[in-house]
């Protein structure tokens, strides 16, 4: 494996964890966003870019993460 493939590798590996720990996160404040996930049009660089894909939610589950945020950003 050359480096560069390595290194994208490891980005998307480093991507999909990022990924699984904010699920587990935002999970304990009762938040759950089904499409959060990484970007697929990510793998396809030569280079990957890495995005996480925070995806859709209804307003119910907006308005929960608004209260979770705010309540972390005033400590």
């Amino acid at each position: 494996m050359t480096r560069e493939r390595r290194a994208a590798a490891e980005t998307m590996t480093e991507a999909e964890a990022a990924c699984g720990e904010l699920a587990a996160v935002l999970k304990e404040t009762g938040i759950v966003l089904p499409s959060l996930g990484v970007d697929p049009v990510t793998y396809g660089y030569e280079a990957p870019r890495a995005l996480v894909e925070l995806g859709r939610c209804n307003v119910a589950t907006t308005r929960k993460l608004i209260e979770v945020l705010q309540r972390a950003a005033a400590r």
